[in-house]
């Protein structure tokens, strides 16, 4: 790579600490600047940037233009995204010396991205007041009118592709093609970054723990614009587990992280073990970091030592959140959490809600109320203790309901992708609907399997979800036996590789099988409609109705959605939907009555997930159907 001076015609060896250093900068990530305001979601809500500027001594404003061959548009937003002049162009630097030094580490970092777009032959000029950073003394000071102009010049030169691929040592029985290192392919430094992990990685694979690149030699050859490869691999011995320590915990028990981490002492070494152990640790949300890493050498026995280290978040918390809907009212909830009760991340969390405001009286408000416990690793570090106390007063249009109900069971992490769950749970309820008042006391034994391989429970962007879910149930004031069967599976598809456009798709359903509707309580039968269902009709507005209109529920239950997700910036997103449902009071479901709704949606990204507003019509609307619907809360609609 140039910074202005020739290389030699010919072919020539990059010197390793500079590759070295420079595939290191290539893969560095910046790291953010402190809020220079108070922001929230993004959104200056007082202050200004320059208020966080104030401790700057001697501060020196500047402007920078970068400047690339009109061609290489491409290029020019990665050298851009690079550039740390550019991303802080609106915050001033700490005089001359502070703006030199940015300069030629902006230098360093828009030479990486050169090589990581597999250009070794480019040229990068920096000048800062018209005169090249090259020739300025260590002293200079740039005292004309500010801001100070900064012009960074980059003649990119020809890209370059994979000459030969060897691998040496340990590594020579292995393919470079099998590792995306293929002659005429991709020579950008993050190819052969990359190349590098996942060779140490299959080695690893085999249980070898040491396993390391020991050398690398990297040849560019001018005239043919090629970058030959040579990778020397040391593989080391195969091994099982050693000691593993824990560091950080103070008020989590640090034996039961152990246990939690589930790294068996001479059970055979795989990255795949380290992986999870850390996903499952920070599952148990009582970590704000897990880092687990390898002894540099095997003990005494020929095993690998594994230290894992720690930081813990606050053990309490609570919070508040809100929903609100034309056709169901405002939503409101508040709950309070313990994430460690008693040092061995037991969870206990109280909530409470009230719902329907704005929509009824105030006599048919909903009331939810609830405490929750949580244990895991009580049958191995997968499984998960649950157990919950429950009480509902509700008044949706199909009924009116009071509701006591206890439940405990246990969940299994099959692997990262698969769950199943069974509890024992007991309901009394008191309900009043279509068919009159009944009191019920329902004891039943929900089983669910999950299989969840989306790449991001809050935002997806590619993969699919499978739940299967059964309810054997016994009423014991009423002597009535049934079974509540649901399904529901969601895909999603991007089909560029910037995640631009999202496809989305939800299909589901149900049957309740072994007894009448009137047999069934009402909480219990399936019901269609509103912002979590079919959106543009009212909640619970889809299916049989009585005399009076009131919905009566179904036996059985089928719903599809789909929606394409636009994102229009980095932040905001729009999304077309289509939904349909319908409800049958036969135990299977009947497609004469499907009803649609279509509409559109508004994502604001956030951290803890997409804010989302939606606005739907019902395409078939049917006397008693609002004519449209307007739904907001927290996270996709699935």
């Amino acid at each position: 790579m140039k910074h202005g001076a020739d290389w030699p015609a010919a072919g020539f060896s990059l010197p390793r600490a500079l590759l070295l250093a420079l595939f290191a900068t290539s893969a560095m990530t910046l790291a953010p600047q402190p809020a220079a305001a108070f922001e929230l979601f993004g959104i200056r809500l007082w202050g200004s940037a320059a208020n966080g500027d104030s401790d700057i001594v001697d501060p020196m404003n500047y402007t920078v233009t970068i400047n690339v061959p009109e061609d290489h548009a491409d290029l020019k937003k990665k050298l851009e995204a690079a550039s740390t002049l550019k991303t802080d162009e609106d915050r001033p630097v700490s005089g001359s010396l502070g703006l030199m030094s940015k300069a030629r580490g902006d230098r360093e970092q828009l030479v990486a991205a050169l090589y990581a777009d597999a250009r070794y032959e480019g040229v990068v000029n920096v000048s800062i007041d018209g005169r090249s950073i090259d020739d300025l003394p260590p002293d200079a000071e740039f005292r004309g009118p500010q801001p100070v102009p900064v012009v960074i010049d980059v003649a990119p030169g020809p890209k370059f592709t994979l000459g030969d691929i060897r691998l040496e040592g340990d590594a020579a029985g292995l393919t470079g093609a099998d590792f995306g290192l293929i002659s005429g392919g991709d020579a950008g430094s993050g190819a052969i970054l990359k190349a590098e992990a996942l060779i140490v990685r299959a080695l690893k694979e085999e249980g070898r723990p040491l396993a390391e690149i020991t050398d690398r030699e990297i040849v560019a050859d001018h005239n043919t614009t090629t970058l030959d490869v040579t990778l020397s691999v040391k593989a080391g011995p195969v091994a099982g587990y050693g000691e593993t320590t824990v560091e950080g915990t103070e008020r989590m028990d640090p034996e039961f992280t152990r246990y939690m981490a589930g790294l068996k002492r001479g059970e055979r070494y795989s990255p795949k073990d380290l992986d999870d152990a850390r996903e499952r640790l920070l599952g148990m949300e009582v970590f704000n970091s897990v880092t687990l890493r390898e002894a540099s050498e095997l003990d005494g026995e020929g095993n690998i030592p594994v230290d894992i280290n720690v930081t813990e978040r606050k053990t309490r918390y609570l919070g508040i959140g809100g929903t609100v809907s034309n056709t169901e009212g405002l939503g409101i909830e508040g709950y309070w959490g313990h994430r460690n009760l008693f040092g061995r991340a037991e969870k206990l969390r109280i909530d409470g809600s009230i719902s329907g405001i704005g929509s009824n009286d105030i006599s048919k408000l909903n009331y939810n109320a609830g405490i929750m416990f949580e244990k895991p690793g009580v049958v191995g570090p997968a499984s998960k203790f649950f157990a919950s106390l429950k009480t509902v007063y509700e008044h949706p249009d199909a009924y009116d309901r009071f509701s006591v109900k206890g439940s405990a069971g246990l969940s299994y992490q099959l692997d990262k992708t698969r769950t199943v769950s069974a509890e024992l749970s007991l309901d009394y309820s008191e309900i009043t609907d279509a068919y009159g008042r009944n009191d019920y006391l329902i004891a039943s034994v929900p089983l669910q399997y999950v299989h969840d391989k989306r790449n991001d429970r809050l935002n997806p962007t590619s993969g699919y979800r499978l739940l299967a879910f059964v309810e054997p149930s016994y009423d014991a004031l009423n002597s009535k036996a049934f079974v509540k069967v649901r399904g529901e599976g969601s895909a999603y598809y991007a089909p560029m590789d910037s995640n631009r456009f999202v496809l989305a798709g939800r299909v589901a359903g149900g049957s309740i099988l072994g007894a009448g509707l009137s047999h069934v309580p009402a909480d219990r039968r399936f019901y269609a409609g509103g912002g979590g269902s079919v959106r543009g009709y009212s909640y619970q507005g889809i299916g049989p109705k009585d005399p009076n209109d009131k919905p009566t529920g179904g036996l059985s239950w089928f719903e599809t959605s789909a929606e394409l997700r636009i994102a229009v910036t980095d932040t905001i997103g729009i999304v077309p939907f289509v939904d349909a449902g319908t409800v049958s009071d036969k135990q299977f479901p009947e497609f004469s009555d499907l009803k649609v709704g279509a509409g559109v949606g508004l994502r604001y990204l956030t951290p803890f997930g997409p804010l989302r507003v939606d606005a739907a019509v019902p395409l078939n609307r049917e006397k008693g159907d609002p004519r449209f619907g307007i739904y907001a809360g927290i996270g996709q609609s699935f």
